[in-house]
């Protein structure tokens, strides 16, 4: 549809943090989505791969979202909510679903995954999803994940936003307008100002941002995410436990002990 929506800067595609007997810790879920947007973050992510959306039921995705809207609405910040499946008409009952949350502007639908339809029926499939949803919709593709390595271009007035870490400085210098960012769970100011740079043009003291978090990219990826964000956090105290649902499992203290001490020498 077509949107007057503006998708610039960072946003956070929150971990869905557990408490110890297991249900989701919605106190914790606003305390970071205040966290986030007090350090300059444009908006947040909810229920993307990072919030382990595959291992939560319908009743904690809707508290997720409700929670994440809160704080968006409360900050007049920007929430993207993540609805796509595998399937079609599973796709567009959730996007449906999503009608009357405060605070979106926009949904985030991942490339059919496992089934591997070719091009034609991915294009078929985000238009008809689009058509139904109250809200933009974000394409969200990762190769590793859909099978799928080549997408048709963008077509005017698309906006790009990354998603690859490690590379999102360059991708913001060569036209992206910001990025759905992970690492920016630990370093959330810093990244801020790296995109903002990007953005302004300001190559080499983004640059030198750029290679500072390069370290603590690398570190919270050393195991499967969210893995190690969570150990981070809950080391942090802010989150009550570093679990995650099966089949992901707690990362490593030596992956977190790494990633603590790369997150020391970025701050």
């Amino acid at each position: 549809m077509p949107t007057d929506v503006r998708l610039r800067g960072v946003y956070v595609p929150l971990i869905t943090p557990f408490d110890a007997d297991g249900s989701v810790a919605i106190d914790a879920i606003e305390r970071l989505c205040h966290e986030y947007l007090e350090a300059g973050a444009t908006g947040i992510v909810a229920l993307g791969t990072t919030g382990e959306s595959t291992a939560l039921d319908a009743d904690e995705k809707r508290a997720v979202i409700d929670a994440c809207a809160r704080v968006c609405e409360a900050r007049a910040a920007q929430l993207i909510v993540g609805a796509g499946t595998n399937s079609t008409r599973s796709t567009i009952a959730a996007v449906q679903d999503l009608a009357g949350t405060p605070a979106l502007v926009a949904t985030l639908i991942v490339v059919p995954y496992y089934v591997r339809p070719g091009e034609a029926g991915i294009v078929a499939h985000f238009r008809a999803v689009a058509a139904e949803s109250p809200v933009p919709v974000v394409v969200y593709n990762v190769a590793a994940r859909t099978g799928r390595h080549r997408l048709t271009n963008p077509l005017e007035g698309f906006a790009v936003l990354g998603g690859t870490d490690s590379f999102l400085f360059p991708l913001v210098v060569m036209g992206a307008t910001g990025a759905i960012c992970a690492s920016a769970h630990l370093c959330t100011g810093r990244f801020v100002e790296m995109i903002e740079c990007g953005l302004a043009g300001k190559v080499e003291e983004g640059r030198g941002h750029a290679e500072a978090l390069l370290p603590v990219v690398n570190a919270c990826f050393a195991e499967p995410n969210p893995s190690v964000f969570k150990g981070v956090l809950h080391a942090q105290g802010r989150i009550p436990t570093p679990d995650l649902r099966l089949p992901l499992v707690a990362a490593s203290s030596r992956s977190v002990d790494a990633a603590l001490a790369a997150v020391e020498r970025a701050s």
